[in-house]
C-alpha cells in the first residue's frame, strides 16, 4: 500500500465527513473537539470499509452503500462511547 499526500486528504476529508455523520446520528450533544470526530471517523471508515470488503459488498457499481452505512454506523457508535466516556473524565477539550 502507498501513501500518497492526495489519498491522505482524501482519508481525512472522507473521515471527517463519516464521523460528522455519525455525530449527527447519535441524539443529545457529543462534548468531543472537532479533532477527536475526525479521528473517531478514520477509524470508522477504515473498519467499515474492512467489514464491507470481509462481507463481499465493497465492490459494487456506483457509490458503495453498503459499505457507508458501516462506516456510518461504526462512526457514531465510535462517537457515542468517546462522548460518554469524554464526558466522564473531561477530555473534551
Amino acid at each position: 500500500m502507498e501513501f500518497t499526500l492526495t489519498g491522505i486528504i482524501v482519508a481525512l476529508i472522507v473521515g471527517l465527513v463519516v464521523g460528522a455523520l455519525g455525530r449527527l446520528v447519535v441524539p443529545g450533544r457529543q462534548n468531543i473537539p472537532l479533532w477527536l470526530t475526525l479521528v473517531v471517523g478514520v477509524v470508522a471508515a477504515l473498519l467499515g470499509t474492512v467489514i464491507a470488503r470481509a462481507a463481499g459488498v465493497a465492490n459494487t457499481a456506483g457509490f458503495d452503500w453498503i459499505e457507508f452505512f458501516f462506516q456510518v454506523a461504526l462512526a457514531a457508535i465510535g462517537v457515542a462511547l468517546v462522548a460518554g466516556v469524554g464526558g466522564r473524565r473531561g477530555i473534551t477539550r
